[in-house]
């Protein structure tokens, strides 16, 4: 028997969830399951509740610095989970990754240069790029055997185009594939070669599935580190994104001083109390609680792809090799994609992210988030089945 009991429902309407309250502005309709937006219905580890609970008894809540305990807590982490030795004048604090993404391309490049992405990739990579008035660059991943992968030819034949920045999801939301550290030496080695920085992302990194292992773009070679600058939070893995807490890594003295400078002129210079306090007590007290999450996650997309792969006609899903987000191909359907998501909403009463708001390459395709208790799921696979089944 599991320890933590992920099967349990919890009710999120009411709460200021942006997955459940905000269905009727963005659905247009709140009598909708929403299996959307990349959160859990799980509540967090009961050490981090703890350690929030001890922190607001307290009482006192004013300005707050970040501990090195914080800092040695990530590491611990990152070298017994992933073998990646970190040091803390590596860290720079921030509220999330999108923020984060937002910093590095306006400390790295400027207005007009070329920043490249894979596509389809999570979509505040394209809004971060064009807010900032950056030449967005495609590079376009191809599918093999349900796998998104990349085509180094079309890699550098991109990279050829002056990029100045590339912009990584490691692993790859959507699509769930977890690089292999081959395909990263590859990619770094084109890097190295164009000059090339890279700012990865890698926010879903405690999600995979064995036999998958993530690994750090950072860590393929000290060359690398030099020019990379990693994005990473406990948030998607402890379900805590709303106490936003993130950390920029890079090896690179120079790098991280210009993102310093770039942030202190935004007047940001710490987290909040309860966003530091979360972090540290995740990445120090969470590790069991993870484990029964992840063997909850396996079964859930096991559960959802048979489902799929044997109950709905010409649709098609693959098990992701990590991250809860599974990629529904709908393609032999041959329903167009604002048809597609009409009929998800009006006849299933089911919301999910359509895939062409990844971008190219995502017609045809949905994402469902599978990270609810057993019960939610079975509920949202039967919606989609009513909605898809012709």
């Amino acid at each position: 028997m599991l320890k933590y009991d992920f099967d349990k429902y919890f009710e999120r309407q009411n709460t200021s969830s942006v997955k459940w309250d905000e269905r009727k502005r963005i659905f247009g309709t709140d009598d909708v399951l929403p299996m959307w937006v990349a959160d859990m219905d799980f509540q967090a580890p009961p050490e981090v509740i703890e350690a929030i609970q001890t922190k607001a008894e307290h009482g006192i809540y004013g300005y707050t610095s970040i501990p090195s305990s914080t800092a040695h807590a990530i590491i611990s982490w990152y070298q017994r989970r992933h073998n990646w030795h970190l040091e803390e004048d590596w860290f720079t604090y921030i509220s999330g990754v999108v923020p984060a993404l937002s910093a590095c391309i306006q400390t790295f490049s400027k207005p007009g240069d070329k920043v490249m992405v894979f596509a389809p990739v999570y979509y505040p990579f394209y809004d971060m790029i064009q807010l900032n008035d950056r030449e967005l660059v495609i590079c376009p991943l191809i599918e093999n055997n349900g796998r998104m992968e990349m085509c180094m030819e079309e890699v550098e034949r991109q990279l050829k185009k002056d990029v100045r920045l590339l912009l990584v999801c490691n692993p790859h939301n959507p699509g769930g594939t977890v690089w292999k550290k081959d395909e990263l030496t590859e990619l770094a080695a084109l890097c190295v070669k164009h000059e090339v920085l890279v700012v990865s992302d890698e926010i879903h990194g405690d999600l995979t599935f064995p036999p998958y292992q993530y690994t750090p773009f950072a860590s393929i070679s000290k060359e690398t580190a030099q020019r990379t600058i990693t994005l990473t939070a406990p948030t998607k893995t402890f379900n805590i994104a709303g106490i936003q807490a993130s950390v920029i890594i890079t090896e690179n003295k120079a790098f991280k001083e210009k993102l310093e400078n770039f942030m202190k002129k935004q007047g940001l210079f710490t987290l909040n109390v309860f966003g530091i306090t979360a972090m540290e007590a995740a990445y120090m007290h969470g590790e069991a609680w993870l484990e029964g999450l992840l063997q909850y996650l396996k079964d859930n997309l096991e559960t959802a792809v048979h489902f799929i792969n044997s109950s709905i006609p010409n649709v098609k899903a693959e098990m992701p090799e990590g991250t809860y987000l599974l990629w529904i191909d709908c393609r032999g359907l041959e329903i167009p994609d604002a048809e597609l998501h009409r009929i998800l909403l009006k006849k299933g009463k089911l919301a999910l992210e359509p895939g062409t708001k990844f971008g190219r390459g995502g017609e045809g395709f949905l994402r469902m988030n599978v990270a609810c208790s057993r019960g939610v799921l079975l509920d949202g696979l039967n919606r989609l089945q009513t909605a898809l089944d012709q």
